[in-house]
């Protein structure tokens, strides 16, 4: 709708601009029409005073003849002719003049006709000053060009006079008169000819008036129509601009509070991911004195990551506050950033409290208060974005100290022979795949030399497959390249992964050791059975840690990677088979005092000589 109206209003301008072009276009015309009336004036002029001295000449030829009137009666007649000539020629002077005065007027009534026209005109045209200067002009000139006439008048009048004089002084030659008679006639046939031409061009000119008048009598009607229609479409326009004006001021009114709704919802939006990011930190830290979370362990490269990450997410986060203060009509930012920090800040808690259940006591200690305070930081801080009073006060310098101190923990809980350059991990990760199938390998012969745990053999065989398997599926995902001109620019390139993967190949060759000493401790009545469960949860989660960290390279469709899985899940249900036995064997011992082991021994050489 504004912008059919911005147009109906330049339509308007360019109307006014036409019709403005026109007014100036008659004007030209008028101004032409006078300057060619002023040069008839001026033609008629010289036609007058070229018959004032032709009547000059026959008064000097009358004055001739009267002087020749006294030689002779013979000359009488001529004399009396030629008088009645002169008298005749008077006569037409007379006439002539009374034309020259009917001329005049007429000019100036049409002068006065386009003086009219002129104030008219200039109702619309922005060149007023222009025309009043050529008004003026035209006013002056015909002034000028009246006085001139009179003037000149004044002194053919004088000089008729003094022609009158010299023909009663003069009253010779009348033979000289005779001969000029027929210049004279031929003269007067001129004469004649001339006044029936100027009468001609009177009615030309009368009519040409006439015709000027009709078109100023239309051009004034048109004028005036303009005018008329101007003026209805500027009160139209009038009206328009005070109804834009109110629409414009309603519409600010409606933008206004549209803005402050927007603000509003924008800032519940952010309260609610406030409050649901609170609600998933709060069940993080619950999970410290949850005591089914004692048994989820995690590796402090984990925690290392997650920690690194959950800073990132800090700095997202304080940018997206930045942001959020600046344009508070936009808080989509923020409340990602939000999102985002909650799920990073509980993993980093929950894989906090998961590292300290295998850390040692002063270490476990601290993470689990590092995990308490950056808990409780976090909600200060989302309390405090929670609320207009102190969102702009919102600070998380303490979260990110609490965050770098967890940080520096993970560091250091982390096995110090992955403390070395990114060149050399392609050969530590093929050395500590070897290091870890040698020790899975001497788990297998002790155990299979002790003759005494039947399930321990069959769980240790099931993770010699799998480190085998995880050898094979590593080897494949080396050579498949991956954009790496050899295995050590491969695993350079790819330090985070290649770090995960050392650290998990180490877990599982460590769990494999610690589980054939916690049995032989257990066997020499040193030990407890509940070392031996441990053991192979810690050895279980350390395979799913390997084998994850194998997925995460390896083709989706790769036949190793499938082997590998179906090793993981037989390692799963080897593990679940020794747990299972152990609770069993402590159950009897403590009922019956039996020699559990003894009977180990005896079901393994049992199934040995079966297979």
């Amino acid at each position: 709708g504004c912008n059919v109206r911005q147009t109906s209003f330049w339509v308007v301008c360019f109307q006014l601009h036409v019709f403005s072009l026109q007014a100036q276009r008659y004007i030209t015309q008028l101004k032409a029409q006078v300057n060619s009336l002023e040069a008839e004036v001026e033609d008629q002029r010289m036609q007058k005073q070229k018959a004032l001295v032709d009547n000059e000449q026959l008064r000097d030829e009358l004055e001739k003849l009267q002087k020749a009137k006294f030689e002779g009666d013979k000359n009488r007649g001529l004399y009396l002719e030629a008088e009645k000539k002169a008298s005749t020629t008077e006569i037409r002077y007379a006439k002539l003049k009374e034309k020259h005065n009917e001329l005049i007027n007429t000019h100036a009534e049409l002068l006065r006709k386009n003086a009219d026209t002129a104030k008219q005109l200039t109702v619309t045209q922005q060149s007023q000053e222009e025309v009043a200067r050529v008004k003026e002009e035209l006013a002056f000139q015909m002034e000028q060009a009246k006085r001139e006439s009179e003037m000149k008048l004044e002194d053919q009048m004088l000089q008729v006079e003094q022609m009158k004089r010299q023909l009663d002084s003069k009253a010779g030659e009348l033979t000289q008169l005779q001969q000029s008679l027929s210049h004279s006639k031929q003269v007067g046939s001129d004469l004649n000819s001339q006044l029936d031409a100027l009468q001609a061009e009177k009615e030309t000119l009368r009519k040409l008036v006439n015709e000027k008048e009709c078109e100023l009598i239309s051009t004034k009607g048109l004028i005036q129509e303009k005018e008329l229609l101007l003026s209805q479409e500027t009160e139209k326009r009038a009206k328009k601009v005070q109804e834009f004006q109110e629409k414009l001021v309603e519409k600010k009114t409606h933008e206004q509070h549209l803005q402050q709704k927007l603000l509003d919802d924008q800032f519940r939006i952010l309260q609610g991911t406030i409050k649901e990011a609170e609600s998933i930190i709060q069940d993080a830290v619950s999970k410290l004195d949850d005591p089914l979370h004692i048994r989820c362990t995690s590796s402090p490269d984990y925690l290392v990551s997650r920690t690194q990450a959950a800073l990132e997410s800090v700095n997202a986060l304080e940018k997206g506050h930045k942001h959020y203060l600046t344009n508070m009509a936009d808080a989509t930012g923020l409340v990602a950033a939000l999102a985002q920090f909650a799920h990073l800040m509980a993993d980093a808690i929950v894989n906090g409290s998961a590292t300290s259940h295998l850390a040692p006591t002063d270490h476990a200690d601290k993470l689990t208060e590092s995990c308490r305070d950056c808990g409780h930081h976090s909600l200060d801080y989302l309390n405090k974005l929670k609320d207009k009073q102190s969102l702009r006060e919102a600070d998380p310098a303490d979260l990110r100290t609490t965050l770098q101190r967890l940080f520096q923990l993970g560091q250091e809980l982390r096995p110090k022979s992955l403390d070395i350059r990114e060149e050399e991990l392609g050969d530590l990760v093929d050395k500590e795949m070897a290091t870890t199938s040698a020790a899975v390998e001497d788990a297998v012969r002790r155990i299979e030399n002790s003759m005494k745990f039947f399930y321990f053999f069959l769980y240790f065989q099931a993770i010699r497959q799998l480190v085998l398997t995880s050898t094979h599926l590593q080897k494949e995902i080396v050579e498949g390249g991956r954009g790496a001109a050899t295995p050590q620019e491969f695993y350079a390139k790819n330090s985070c992964w290649t770090e995960g993967l050392i650290s998990a190949s180490k877990a599982v060759g460590w769990g494999a050791t610690q589980l054939v000493e916690s049995a032989d401790k257990v066997v020499l009545h040193t030990g407890k059975y509940e070392e031996l469960i441990v053991c192979s949860h810690e050895i279980a989660a350390s395979t799913a840690q390997l084998v994850a960290a194998s997925k995460v390279k390896a083709e989706k469709h790769s036949k190793n990677l499938g082997k590998l899985q179906e090793c993981s899940r037989t390692v799963n249900e080897k593990a679940a088979n020794v747990v299972a036995s152990t609770k069993s064997g402590q159950e009897q011992v403590e009922e019956k005092g039996e020699t559990w082991w003894a009977r180990q021994a005896g079901n393994r050489e049992v199934s040995l000589s079966a297979l």
